[in-house]
């Protein structure tokens, strides 16, 4: 698959890559008879292979590049200005259950502004990606948001903060009022593809806290590109700062904002 825009290129390029250690290390996940302390140890072990191969892949095709990767930090190069945020597998937890549900997700950030960012599946092969004014993508079909305005006829998706978060008692006011009002909720546990769902029109709006950077940096800029807003809690950008965010289509954010 080919893209005019070289940025593009190298990402799928790296992430595709990194794919086939995944690949290779999820179905050896689902085949180890080991303790879950063992299977953690391992998927942390591909985890860090997997960033290992993106940074090395990235590097070497824009070596002047400075790079945020969630296990290695920060790595400075020559460019101040410019940098790829990298996650190499978020759904961490469904990969260490066999959930085949994961993903690559590779951001690319200008002056403080997401430019280029891509969400690669590496079992459906679905590739999501968006330049900064050039529209959203998955493989080489155009993405839109959905049209919906009805919130009782929308599916939105969400992440439940777990043991070791914080705001349990935030979340169930918004939850139950949620449930009450909407179709359905789905709880996928990769919050990058929760967000290119949201830019596929397959959820009609998505909600969650207590994110990084790297998980939300790629899939906010896609669900842009694919006509739809992304804000905090309080209806401002800040979301890639505090980590709440809340994506839909224009017609149902006030009201996703206001239930949640």
């Amino acid at each position: 698959m080919n893209f005019s825009d070289p940025y593009i290129n190298a990402m799928f390029l790296a992430a595709r890559k990194a794919s086939k250690g995944l690949i290779r290390d999820f179905g050896e996940v689902e085949n180890l008879k080991v303790s879950l302390k063992g299977v953690s140890d391992f998927v942390s072990l591909a985890d860090t292979r997997a960033e290992r191969l993106l940074i090395k892949e990235l590097s070497t095709l824009f070596p002047k590049i400075n790079i945020l990767a969630e296990e290695t930090g920060e790595i400075n190069n020559s460019d101040d200005d410019i940098r790829w945020i990298i996650d190499p597998l978020d759904g961490t937890t469904n990969f260490v259950f066999s959930i085949p549900h994961f993903s690559v997700s590779i951001a690319l950030e200008k002056n403080g502004e997401v430019i280029a960012g891509i969400v690669y599946q590496p079992l459906t092969d679905e590739f999501f990606w968006a330049v900064k004014g050039k529209g959203a993508f998955c493989n080489n079909q155009r993405m839109r948001v959905s049209n919906k305005e009805k919130f009782e006829e929308c599916l939105i998706g969400t992440g439940i903060p777990h043991k070791g978060m914080s705001g349990h008692n935030e979340y169930i006011p918004g939850l139950q009022k949620i449930m009450s009002e909407v179709s359905g909720i789905r709880r996928l546990g990769a919050a990058s593809l929760d967000l290119v769902y949201v830019a596929a029109g397959r959820f009609d709006g998505y909600w969650e806290r207590n994110l990084k950077i790297m998980d939300i940096a790629s899939g906010a800029l896609i669900v842009k590109e694919a006509g739809g807003m992304v804000t905090d809690f309080d209806g401002k950008e800040n979301f890639l700062k505090n980590g709440r965010v809340v994506a839909s289509n224009f017609k149902i954010h006030s009201k996703l904002l206001s239930t949640i």
